[in-house]
């Protein structure tokens, strides 16, 4: 058998992986609304809909890959905040763009699904 010259279609790629873990809808809305520094409750107040396990689970995801830190706030209000890397920043323009395009696109794309929907009833 010949290998497959281009190895990131394997299923043993860690892009797999990774895209599977960065390219999430949670994982997005968190790094967009990371735009500054925010605490978990500010996060979780700004991303209707995400339950508290998720939003743990997706933060803990982040900054095991390195796109977020977390940062224990000692003094008098104790706390934890999360704030973006370097790495994490550059992810904003490709988001960015992806998200502009799912923007300009959405009535056309609702239109599909709405004539594939009728037409498998």
């Amino acid at each position: 058998m010949i290998p497959d010259p281009d190895p990131v279609y394997r299923s043993d790629c860690p892009s797999r992986a990774i895209l599977d873990q960065i390219a999430d809808k949670w994982s997005m809305m968190v790094m967009a609304v990371l735009k500054e520094p925010r605490r978990f409750n500010a996060i979780k107040s700004r991303l209707d809909g995400v339950t508290q396990r998720v939003l743990t689970q997706t933060l803990r995801k982040l900054e095991r890959n390195g796109m977020i830190t977390r940062t224990v706030l000692t003094g008098r209000v104790l706390g934890v905040e999360y704030a973006r890397t370097p790495l994490g920043e550059s992810l904003q323009r490709p988001f960015a763009e992806l998200y502009d395009w799912t923007v300009e696109n959405m009535v056309e794309i609702q239109q599909h699904q709405s004539r594939y929907d009728e037409m498998q009833s």
